[in-house]
């Protein structure tokens, strides 16, 4: 019964997104309004930049149309579905399901950022934060390493050497163009993007991982060799609790479910392509902070370890994928189906869409391709593949 309630809430979701052709709205699209952009000098003003971002990202009502932001295609959203059409051809070998994957590998050839030393992607938006400012485009390792493990999952279904031969300059692109943090051991973190030096505990474990992955195929002894020591520098920085701050600067200081579990789905995977266990007591004690910390009984998916509110959708999405890369997704099914059962019945519309997020007194119901769609639809894969037995209906 819970696979059959997953299996028809993933179907509503994914006629959703190939009737939209997988384009939408971000929550920090807000730069790319043609209004904000016509008047003069005030893109140039960087806190106004960083007040129009947030209140687009806070606003529960969609204001976009009304400022000249159109739907489009985002690459790190191009990258998710890529590796979920993978998990569903995987599955069934269906003809449409092939057609999607080159779909998304065409798109992601046309979305790459030019002039670095390997492929490499960005967001397309200008990103205004507290760290940094990034033009539209500018490659950052988060969704250049999501495509490049895309591409990988990719592949390994068509075995065409030129995705491999794609995902191997990505690792160029990690090791040549973006910046890094020294430990006095030797252990690094890498930066963010080539323009800045800022560190991100899970982004610089989602590098080492691609580094690692694709060391399992080309046997590189730099790849790996690089791969340890940013896992050496993020595991040297997690909480005596088993937790990681999203990153050292004091304005990042918290900690949050999703971002956790990148971190861990990282570290098990470098396990597992570079056959080093030296890990596996940090991947012990985070797993046990992130399952004890961010889920309640109920199902309800915590985004941060300090309170319940803002639920957000990526907590929710996340859970499946975390588990099923350490292994864990047949020890905690029930956990898994009550949270994907509680996000179904409080945050999917009836369009099949899901919400952004749910704050206490109000609720952000827009619905984002990149950070609530294409994280639910991978997430179903990874869990209705796995339990491919109970949903043959996929």
């Amino acid at each position: 019964m819970e696979v059959s309630k997953i299996n028809h809430s993933f179907n509503k979701l994914k006629k959703y997104c190939e009737i939209n052709s997988f384009k939408g709205d971000d929550p920090y699209d807000g730069l790319n309004s043609k209004l904000f952009n016509a008047i003069p000098g005030l893109n140039k003003i960087r806190v106004i930049r960083l007040a129009w971002i947030q209140f687009f990202k806070r606003s529960p009502v969609n204001f976009r149309r009304l400022v000249g932001i159109k739907h489009d295609y985002n690459p790190k959203a191009m990258g998710l579905f890529l590796s979920a059409y993978c998990q569903l051809y995987i599955h069934d070998q269906k003809k449409e399901y092939l057609e999607k994957i080159n779909f998304f590998i065409e798109k992601l050839n046309e979305l790459k950022s030019a002039g670095y030393s390997g492929d490499c992607w960005g967001y397309n938006f200008d990103w205004e934060s507290r760290a940094f400012f990034q033009p539209k485009f500018t490659p950052t390792i988060v969704p250049s390493c999501f495509i490049a493990n895309a591409l990988l999952d990719a592949y390994e279904i068509t075995n065409d050497e030129k995705l491999l031969k794609s995902a191997r300059s990505t690792c160029d692109f990690l090791l040549k163009d973006l910046n890094r943090t020294v430990q006095s051991d030797g252990s690094f973190a890498f930066s963010y993007s080539p323009l800045d030096s800022s560190v991100v505990y899970n982004a610089s474990l989602l590098g080492a991982r691609l580094l690692a992955r694709v060391y399992s195929i080309s046997n590189e002894k730099e790849l790996i060799e690089t791969s340890r020591q940013v896992v050496t520098y993020c595991c040297n920085c997690q909480k005596e609790d088993g937790s990681w701050a999203y990153s050292p600067l004091p304005f990042h200081f918290w900690v949050d479910s999703f971002h956790t579990g990148y971190n861990l789905e990282c570290i098990s995977d470098y396990m597992k392509f570079s056959g080093d266990n030296s890990f596996k007591d940090s991947l012990t004690k985070g797993f046990d902070y992130y399952i004890n910390t961010f889920f309640t009984k109920e199902g309800i998916p915590r985004c941060f370890n300090d309170s319940t509110y803002p639920i957000d959708i990526h907590s929710a999405s996340q859970l499946a994928i975390t588990l099923k890369k350490c292994d864990k997704l047949d020890e905690y099914k029930e956990v898994v189906e009550n949270v994907l059962n509680w996000t179904i019945d409080h945050m999917q519309s009836k369009k099949g869409y899901f919400f952004y997020k749910l704050h206490k007194k109000y609720s952000i119901k827009i619905p984002y391709m990149r950070w609530s769609q294409a994280w639910m639809f991978i997430s179903f894969c990874v869990y209705l593949n796995h339990f491919k037995k109970e949903s043959e209906t996929i």
